[in-house]
């Protein structure tokens, strides 16, 4: 199952704390959909998502300075 989290309103710290309290609640195997920012949010949250031991599937570009990240849990 694919679910998703927008947190490009959001600042680092939490840019990950949201996104680690949403693969709490999401089933083992299923994908997390993270919509943010670039700069901090983009090099942290997929960083700390691998060191949690999530895998990070993709990164793409959506526009301008707006990314997805596709992290299985």
């Amino acid at each position: 199952m694919i679910h998703t989290i927008d947190i490009t309103k959001e600042h680092c710290p939490m840019t990950f704390v949201k996104t680690k309290i949403k693969l709490a609640q999401i089933a083992q195997g299923d994908l997390l959909e993270v919509t943010l920012k670039a700069g901090e949010p983009l090099e942290n949250v997929p960083r700390s998502a691998a060191e949690q031991g999530f895998i990070v599937l993709e990164t793409k570009q959506l526009h301008d300075d707006v990314y997805q990240v596709t992290i299985q849990k």
